[in-house]
Parts: C-alpha cells; sequence; structure tokens
C-alpha cells in the first residue's frame, strides 16, 4: 500500500521544513546550546508544519533519529480533541512524575490544545507552573485566541506564518519530480492558490490530481486542474471584473449563472476574484471597495444571492428599486437576462436607496415576525442612523457580543435585506445612546450612567 505524499514528504528535521525559518533557525540554536524550555507552544494555521516541528524538537531535544513509522516510549503525543477532560489531565499530571524510561526528556505533545475544556486548563497549569526537571511540553494549536492568558504566560510561543505561492509551488514542483508526475506549473500555482498556505493540503490535492492522469505521457493541465479544483477559468474572473467595470449587469448576472451550472461554487469565485482585484490593485484602485463586501460572501448563508447581489450592486452607481427583494428571495436568481436589465436601469424617480428609508420599528416589527431571537436582542436597544450607517446600543457588553456572534450578525443583515435596507453599515455600541442635550450629558456622566427620555404632558 502506498504512503499519501504529505506523509512522504513530511520534514525529517527542522533544516527540511520549509517556510518557517524565523522559527526553525531560533530552536535549532537553542536545541544545539542546550536551552530547553520546559514548555513550548506552536500557533497557526492549519498544515503549515506544527505537527512535524514537534515531533522534530521532541527527538532533537533528545539526540534521537526522527522516523515517523516508529514509536518512542518517551515521546507521548495526545489529541486534545478526544482527551480534554479533567480527569484526561489528572491521569498526564500523575504520569509526568515517572522518570523517562531511555532519553533524557520525557516529551509531552498535545495537539489542538485549545479543545482542552476549563477544569482541564485548570489542571494542568499547575503542572506547567512546576513541572518536574525532566518534562517538556509541546503545545500546538489553530485556535491561539482560545486559549488562557495564564497558560500562554507559561510557555514559548512560535507563531507559524501560512506559506507563500512561490516556496509552495516550487515545493510542489520538487515532489511531482520526484514521483515523476508531469504537471504544468500554471496547474501547480492553481493548487498552492486553493490551498490558502496549508502545505499539508496542497500536497494532498497534488496526489489527489495526479490519479486522474491516465496516460504518463501526458501533462496535466491547467484546465484540468480548475475542473477538479471547481475553480473558475481566469479569464472567467477577468470577464467579471470587465463586466463590472463597463455597469454590465446583463453580463455579470450571465457569467455568474454559468458558472453555478457548471459547479463552481460561489464562495471559489469570490476568493478568486479577491486574489485576482489583489492582484490588479496598483492598475484599478477604484476596485478595491470591492474586496471587503467579497469576503462577507463565504459568511453568507446564501453565498450564491450574496455574490449577485455585492458584483450586482457595484455595476451600478445607486441601488435598483427591487434589488433588495429580489436578490433576498431563498430562491436561487433564474430570472430573465431582459428583466434584470430593467430592474437595474430603472429610473431614479422610480427608487429611493435603501438606507434613506431605514425604519428600526420596521426591523424590529420584522424580526418580532420572523425571528423571535433576534427581536429580544433589538428590543432592548436604542439606535441612531444617518442614512448609510446604523449605530446600535446594546446597553450591555453581554448584548453587543450576542450581536456581534456571527450568528446575529448574518441574521441581522439578512433581515436588513428583506426590509430593503441591503446596503447599511451596522456598528454596536455596548452603551446607552448618548443624550443629546449637553446639559443632560454632563449630569449622566456625574451620576455615572443614564438615558434621556421624552416626557409627554398629560
Amino acid at each position: 500500500m502506498s504512503k499519501a505524499l504529505y506523509r512522504k514528504y513530511r520534514s525529517k528535521s527542522l533544516g527540511e521544513v520549509i517556510g518557517q525559518k524565523h522559527i526553525t533557525d531560533i530552536l535549532s540554536r537553542a536545541i544545539a546550546n542546550s536551552h530547553i524550555s520546559h514548555a513550548y507552544l506552536l500557533t497557526g494555521p492549519r498544515g503549515v508544519g506544527k505537527t512535524s516541528v514537534a515531533r522534530i524538537m521532541a527527538h532533537q531535544i533528545n539526540n534521537l533519529d526522527y522516523d515517523e513509522d516508529k514509536t518512542h516510549l518517551d515521546i507521548i503525543e495526545i489529541d486534545a480533541a478526544s482527551n480534554n477532560g479533567v480527569e484526561d489531565v489528572r491521569d498526564l499530571r500523575e504520569k509526568v512524575q515517572i522518570a523517562p524510561v531511555s532519553a533524557s526528556k520525557k516529551v509531552y505533545i498535545i495537539d489542538e490544545v485549545h479543545m482542552l475544556s476549563k477544569a482541564a486548563f485548570n489542571a494542568l497549569l499547575k503542572t506547567l507552573e512546576e513541572p518536574p526537571e525532566h518534562i517538556v511540553f509541546i503545545l500546538a494549536t489553530t485556535d491561539a485566541e482560545k486559549l488562557p492568558s495564564t497558560i500562554i504566560s507559561r510557555t514559548q510561543r512560535f507563531n507559524f506564518r501560512p506559506i507563500n505561492i512561490e516556496d509552495m509551488v516550487d515545493h510542489l514542483s520538487y515532489i511531482a519530480k520526484q514521483e515523476k508526475i508531469k504537471i504544468s506549473k500554471e496547474a501547480l500555482r492553481l493548487i498552492a492558490e486553493k490551498s490558502e498556505g496549508s502545505f499539508r493540503d496542497s500536497i494532498s490535492l497534488l496526489d489527489q490530481i495526479s490519479d486522474l492522469l491516465i496516460d504518463d505521457s501526458k501533462t496535466i493541465s491547467e484546465e484540468l486542474t480548475q475542473n477538479v479544483l471547481g475553480l473558475a477559468p481566469r479569464v472567467l474572473i477577468d470577464n467579471i471584473i470587465d463586466a463590472v467595470e463597463s455597469k454590465k449587469i446583463e453580463t455579470v448576472v450571465s457569467i455568474l449563472d454559468k458558472a453555478n451550472k457548471n459547479g463552481v461554487s460561489p464562495t471559489s469565485i469570490a476568493k478568486q476574484l479577491i486574489s485576482r482585484l489583489y492582484e490588479l490593485i496598483v492598475d484599478k484602485p477604484h476596485l478595491i471597495k470591492l474586496i471587503d463586501p467579497l469576503i462577507e460572501v463565504e459568511k453568507s448563508p446564501q453565498p450564491y444571492l450574496k455574490l449577485v447581489s455585492v458584483l450586482g450592486l457595484a455595476t451600478s452607481s445607486k441601488p435598483a428599486p427591487k434589488t433588495a427583494a429580489l436578490l433576498s428571495t431563498k430562491k436561487q436568481i433564474s430570472a430573465p437576462i431582459s428583466k434584470l436589465k430593467e430592474i437595474a436601469t430603472a429610473e431614479d424617480h422610480d427608487f429611493k436607496p435603501g438606507p434613506t428609508n431605514f425604519k428600526w420599528q420596521e426591523l424590529i416589527d420584522y424580526t418580532k415576525a420572523n425571528h423571535i431571537a433576534l427581536y429580544s436582542v433589538l428590543s432592548k436597544c436604542r439606535y441612531e442612523s444617518d442614512g448609510s450607517t446604523l449605530k446600535i446600543y446594546t446597553n450591555s457588553a453581554f448584548y453587543k457580543k450576542k450581536l456581534d456572534d456571527v450568528r446575529y450578525s448574518s441574521l441581522l443583515h439578512k433581515c436588513l435585506s428583506e426590509i430593503g435596507c441591503n446596503d447599511i453599515d451596522i456598528h454596536t455600541i455596548p452603551t446607552n445612546i448618548p443624550p443629546k442635550n449637553s446639559k443632560a450629558a454632563a449630569i449622566v456622566a456625574i451620576m455615572g450612567g443614564g438615558e434621556e427620555v421624552s416626557l409627554e404632558p398629560i
């Protein structure tokens, strides 16, 4: 049985690790000089070498040859995702007291350490504070923000970077040559871009695509790679950008509809557009405003409609009257092109921009009827709006946190879209709405808080 390429070409020494020289140089010197810390924290995105570096370190600390297929009694790997309870950590605390069997140090590698429960972290903290001399901890995580600061402060932290495209293409080219895989440079670049900085993902994709090559005399082309990865051809991406610049909504919708029918996901198109716009940023700086809304496509519960909305609005200097209702439908757009063109070219007197028509009570009523959980939060808030920006005063950090949560924020944007406010910026503020009267504001400041109310005569 053949070994997967990402395992076959996993680094065997710190010097072989690609793209993390800022880390491997420091660790190599420290190990060479016997400056060994009791705990290390390796953070960064997936597939960039954290686990490989942890395993290599564990062996080099003990002057052992690294062989991935062999295990060592004094190098223990723990997956925190499946061993995250307080009892698991208590068991670990008992075992760390036992001296190494044959090595100088007993090394514990805890992968995805952020998955530990709060009680487990508390149990681990004591061991990290006063570890036995023979123990070294190497913690690895893709989400350092979830780690308690008390844990982070007791480790030496190393931040891994996503691998840049050129380094990845060079390494993939080396692997392809070793494996006698004939593949074009353009195809390798597509694989590297699709992997988003993850070496492991890129090598796995190369492995997957190489299996499609039945005839060894042929070369894996850019077109074949695009089809396998579900990517749109570069010419299609450029055509979308040209159509946006030319204000041709008919062409934009036609291209997106065709890509959708061909199985290219809207999130892939959005990512490819972002990448291409970044390449064109110097020549076409006016398109930079598209990048932020395109980033939101992946977060949207209906990415296809969000993509059509972003690009459709970009083709027109003003939003169209029925566009918000059209784009908020739960069905994928399939309206005739002529109808969309009619909407996009409607005269100014037929509509007013959505944000200008914003009514707080309309939003409250809509959420009450359709999304009661969101309504229960918004009904406790106050607001200010200048037509393009909506400031929501939540009165507390608790409600601000709720509205900032991706589930609530995406639902709020959806509700605004469905009441005709498709292009409005939202800012949540964890305080009461400030009094408009300066004297009232001064009194509130003295009293340490308060809310302005209007009294109507009885």
